[in-house]
């Protein structure tokens, strides 16, 4: 359900899943971090598009895989390990030396959205929308993203975004600093492998050495604030409003909080 393809010196990384508008499964996310920690060895790439077969970039978590999880928990300390899958997905996609590339196409919610600011430079369709939905199931965001999109966005739309959970049309994100370039649907795939190119023929050395430097810049306290993401998470859970809000958001009606 992620493939990795080489076409010449551009990687390129899809997530297969159209049938299910690409919702993430736990098998997915351990994909993305083995071909993301592979390409770090791979020394004739240049440039990586990640990108999205069908519709719809990715609809974020599949809730039925989390659900079955959330039906048979394991320990706790298991499950902690397992809700850092998110964050060692990030990681590994902010330490590919290349520059990276996410080409958005229709929606892309929650842990897609994670992906996108992993990456160096975001490229959406026209009428693609973007945002973190997980709010509306009762948790936080999670996978240390918080501080790629405070990065991108600034504190007041990142709370905007997170907090509200809603679903924000990529010429907004364009406004707000998130989305790079808007482009027509049908222009969507040849932008992204126009930019790779031009990366890909600049001298690889120096490109490397930028990003790494700019992203020590920009992340260097990241690892220090958002260390416990997942311990929030597992905390959340343990709530009757996130079986409330898994209810809710299955039976498709407004969800009744108690702040428990």
């Amino acid at each position: 359900m992620v493939t990795l393809e080489l076409r010449d010196r551009i990687a390129v990384i899809t997530l297969d899943r159209p049938e299910r508008r690409n919702a993430l499964t736990q098998a997915m996310l351990a994909d993305l971090e083995r071909i993301a920690d592979g390409l770090r060895t791979t020394g004739d790439v240049r440039a990586v598009v990640l990108r999205a077969a069908g519709g719809d970039f990715s609809v974020g978590a599949d809730i039925a895989e989390m659900e079955g999880r959330m039906a048979s928990p394991a320990a706790l300390a298991q499950a902690r390990r397992g809700a850092q899958l998110g964050a060692r997905v990030m990681r590994a996609m902010m330490g590919i030396d290349m520059p990276t590339i996410c080409a958005v196409q229709g929606i892309a919610t929650g842990g897609a959205t994670c992906l996108a600011t992993a990456c160096d430079v975001r490229i959406a369709a026209i009428g693609a929308r973007l945002g973190y939905g997980e709010v509306k199931i009762g948790i936080p965001l999670m996978w240390n993203a918080l501080g790629p999109l405070v990065a991108l966005v600034g504190p007041a739309r990142a709370k905007r975004l997170v907090m509200t959970g809603a679903l924000v049309p990529a010429e907004t994100l364009a406004d707000w600093g998130m989305i790079d370039e808007i482009v027509a649907p049908d222009a969507l795939e040849a932008r992204a492998f126009a930019l790779a190119e031009e990366f890909a023929a600049l001298p690889p050395m120096a490109v490397q050495m930028i990003k790494r430097s700019i992203n020590a810049v920009a992340h260097a306290l990241d690892a220090a604030v958002l260390h416990a993401d997942a311990d929030q998470w597992l905390l959340a859970t343990q709530g009757s409003d996130f079986a409330e809000a898994l209810a809710a958001f299955r039976e498709r009606r407004p969800g009744r909080f108690t702040g428990n």
